[in-house]
């Protein structure tokens, strides 16, 4: 199945479109996956051992990841080609290991180390890219493929899935901060539309740079229990049609127990059917 993405999208647009992993691409069936839906993956196996300077059972070390990741953006501005990459890094998972020597916490000691060293290492990144040709032209979004854990004192404890983005292009976005309620799932809306892209969509996103206010809403979940955020209630679904309804504290994760809401559950439940019906029927591919 060639699905719709953000890849596919590009590269409809004449955009390399590129998956560069630290890891191996077979991990997670990664390859299949992104080669299927409109990317070139790139994994370790494009680095010589000497360009290795650390690796442990996820993949290399952050920094090498990025030297690999500005050898192929290199090649495909040489070669006059408009890229598109996701560049997805490992150090940041447990055994939290790294190369010694890069931050003032000692390797295998906390995800706070780990975390210390990925922000090193996109330093790094970011002032290496700067001295590209094609950096002032070039938009880069650092964000969170998912939350460090959801565990909590209650079933969906919204504060655990507050993760990081920035939109990053000097000369092009003055620094700002950006308050209303995202998610994931408008990431790629909002990249299309400050490209001023056209296109046919079918994202489930908005484009956060033109959003209403009455548009502010989230998906957050589980395995099994599926959250919609919106008006400052959260509706949880989970097996055997079980639905409840929460008034969600933001700062401290809790929850308060109040009266579903029907036009709330039923716009819940159409959005995570709809989804299910879209892909089941092969609705949700990419345009021929």
């Amino acid at each position: 199945m060639r699905l719709f993405t953000l890849g596919s999208v590009f590269r409809s647009k004449g955009y390399h479109s590129r998956f560069i992993y630290g890891g191996y691409g077979y991990f997670d069936n990664m390859t299949e996956f992104f080669s299927n839906n409109g990317y070139e993956v790139t994994d370790r196996s494009a680095l010589s051992d000497s360009e290795i300077h650390y690796s442990n059972i996820w993949g290399v070390a952050d920094e090498d990841l990025f030297t690999l990741s500005l050898r192929e953006l290199d090649k495909d501005y040489q070669n006059g080609k408009p890229f598109f990459a996701q560049i997805m890094t490992v150090s940041n998972h447990r055994p939290y290991t790294y190369p010694e020597g890069r931050i003032d916490i000692p390797s295998k000691t906390s995800r706070e180390g780990a975390v210390k060293y990925t922000d090193y290492a996109i330093g790094k990144f970011i002032r290496e890219a700067r001295q590209k040709p094609w950096f002032f032209n070039t938009l880069f979004i650092i964000v969170a493929d998912h939350c460090a854990s959801s565990a909590g004192k209650v079933e969906l404890p919204v504060d655990r899935y507050h993760i990081p983005m920035i939109f990053y292009a000097p000369g092009h976005i003055a620094p700002s901060r950006f308050e209303k309620l995202t998610a994931q799932l408008d990431i790629g809306p909002t990249i299309l539309g400050y490209l001023n892209f056209s296109y046919h969509s079918k994202f489930f996103g908005h484009d956060v740079f033109k959003m209403e206010d009455t548009e502010q809403r989230a998906f957050i979940s589980t395995y099994q229990s599926l959250g919609y955020i919106r008006d400052g209630k959260l509706v949880v679904l989970d097996p055997n049609k079980k639905v409840n309804t929460f008034r969600p504290d933001f700062k401290t994760g809790g929850s308060t127990k109040i009266p579903n809401d029907e036009k709330l559950t039923n716009e819940t439940i159409s959005y995570y059917q709809l989804a299910s019906f879209l892909y089941q029927k092969k609705l949700y591919q990419q345009e021929k």
